[in-house]
């Protein structure tokens, strides 16, 4: 980034906005982050309701050692800020024949698993699975998931061929096919395509690494709920040097030719020498006052419609991620993608995470959260109609739910709060969705919106709807690449001020709005 980078706004206190200040911090710049809401997390925020602690946005969390590097930048450790349970199993399928398996992360533990539910042709197909898992993930984190692509050209050398020749440039659900033959672990192995917006026969098999992420590096769950991360991600960089201005809503970025040379809020005019800007796309566009052209119109994932519901009981067949697989499956992508019509099969994401963390909820209190996608309001029902559509579709959920063997669900409620689409409107969110661009071939690398914006030397994005996308581990991949973009790769370029020493922090350099009104969450990815 040309000229000086001494000061640098944040504008976004969620997790790509937390992120972006911890690695410019340790870069030794100034940094002041500016968030409209009253607390940090952006859409990982935080609801109390009756004395339930809610999460707002994210249910999952897959490899913390991305969250670590931007502590590491500012000398602190994630684990000494947060407490991390790994959890056993990391999530349990039903499905629509009554059968169940768990998911293991332990390769020891899952063939037995999948031994004992499909046979031992599928347990060794899992060794395989796993095996090729690892490959991909090794081939991508560090050339195509941590990094920046200017130009389609930069995808050409031996990486993208080693790419290829694992198959990653192949279709998802094929690849998964040659090693499972069970329809029902496909699914298990397939069903994070819907993070990607993308049914799993036509999802690159590149993006299987979610897969690995969720099957093989681990699910974690932090104690206090999701929210502690990005709480305690803000209470570093404070202690670090970084000003936090909550409250405050950026109304326009003032510039001088192809500088901003000022963020203003309502109140208060922040001179800066670079802007970080986590706002979703069109609200980052509309401050920036330019709109990259594109070929054609950006499309957007699946939205969701979720239910949070405090209860007086629990169901003891529900784990901490519960995944409820309806038995229609390729045609619930159809509905989700194509069609734009609601899942007549739902399949279903249900988290109880006072199966962790019972401080979570009143005692002896449990917590659900049921997340059932949806089409966005671009192919599917407006934000306006799901007005008159929300309680109907509740209430549908519910006797689903029941039937599935959450017996009494609805009159077990004490209390509740359900987003639909139109939340995620009101929001700001394109499309009526919290999970951005899809990642189709045509949105993806190179060809997903850059960082950086045409006309505009000093500003760079970060966020889901960026590189390199959706999901916790991307968005926090999406702050680093933005504080890099500003510092250089390894921090270099400093320009005033070297990183200042604060007590009890080692020297080591480390490798968007609120989703709505205090009541507005995420979903289970992104």
């Amino acid at each position: 980034m040309p000229g000086p980078t001494d000061h640098v706004v944040v504008v976004g206190a969620g997790l790509a906005g937390l992120s972006a200040a911890l690695h410019l911090l340790g870069a030794g710049r100034r940094v002041t982050v500016v968030e409209r809401g009253e607390q940090p997390g952006g859409r990982a925020g935080r609801l109390e309701r009756g004395g339930y602690l809610i999460d707002t946005g994210p249910t999952v969390l897959t490899m913390p050692d991305i969250a670590d590097e931007a502590f590491a930048a500012v000398g602190e450790k994630l684990r000494d800020r947060v407490e991390l349970i790994e959890l056993h199993p990391a999530y349990r399928a039903r499905f629509a024949d009554g059968t169940s398996l768990d998911v293991h992360t332990g390769a020891d533990a899952m063939e037995a698993e999948i031994e004992r539910f499909a046979g031992g042709a599928d347990a060794a197909g899992y060794r395989r699975l796993r095996h090729w898992l690892g490959e991909l993930y090794r081939a991508e984190r560090g050339r195509f998931l941590d990094a920046d692509f200017d130009s389609p050209l930069r995808l050409l050398g031996p990486d993208l061929v080693r790419l290829a020749a694992l198959g990653g440039l192949g279709r998802w659900h094929a690849q998964v096919a040659r090693h499972l033959r069970d329809e029902r672990l496909r699914r298990v192995f397939t069903f994070q395509a819907l993070y990607a917006g993308v049914p799993p026969e036509r999802a690159l098999a590149a993006y299987a690494v979610i897969a690995y992420m969720d099957t093989v590096a681990g699910v974690y769950f932090p104690r206090g709920g999701m929210h502690a991360l990005p709480r305690a991600m803000a209470d570093a960089a404070a202690a670090a040097g970084a000003e936090f201005r909550y409250g405050r809503p950026v109304t326009r970025l003032e510039r001088r030719g192809e500088r901003i040379t000022a963020v203003i809020t309502a109140g208060e005019r922040i001179p800066c020498d670079a802007v970080v800007l986590t706002p979703d796309l069109p609200v980052a566009y509309r401050l920036l006052g330019r709109t990259p052209r594109r070929p054609a119109r950006l499309r957007h994932a699946p939205s969701a419609v979720i239910l949070h519901a405090g209860c007086d009981r629990t169901w003891p067949e529900l784990a901490h991620h519960t995944l409820s697989f309806g038995e229609a499956w390729r045609g619930t992508f159809r509905e989700l993608t194509r069609t734009g019509e609601l899942m007549r099969d739902p399949s279903l994401l249900i988290t109880r995470p006072t199966a962790t963390d019972p401080t979570l909820a009143p005692p002896g209190r449990h917590l659900h959260y049921v997340l059932a996608p949806c089409p966005n309001t671009a192919i599917g029902p407006r934000a306006a109609e799901w007005t008159a559509l929300a309680p109907r579709y509740r209430d549908s959920l519910l006797r689903e739910l029941d039937g599935r063997g959450l017996a009494g669900i609805a009159s077990a409620i004490e209390e509740e709060c359900l987003v639909t689409p139109a939340d995620w409107s009101a929001a700001g969110h394109p499309a009526g969705t919290p999970f951005s661009a899809a990642h189709t071939l045509a949105q993806t690398g190179p060809f997903r919106p850059r960082n950086l914006v045409r006309g505009t030397v000093n500003a760079v994005l970060a966020g889901c709807g960026t590189t390199p996308g959706t999901g916790v581990p991307p968005v926090l991949l999406s702050g680093k690449l933005a504080a890099a973009r500003i510092t250089g790769p390894s921090g270099d370029g400093v320009r005033s001020r070297p990183r200042r020493r604060i007590p009890g922090l080692g020297l080591g350099l480390g490798s968007g709005p609120r989703s709505g009104p205090g009541r507005t969450p995420q979903g289970a990815r992104p």
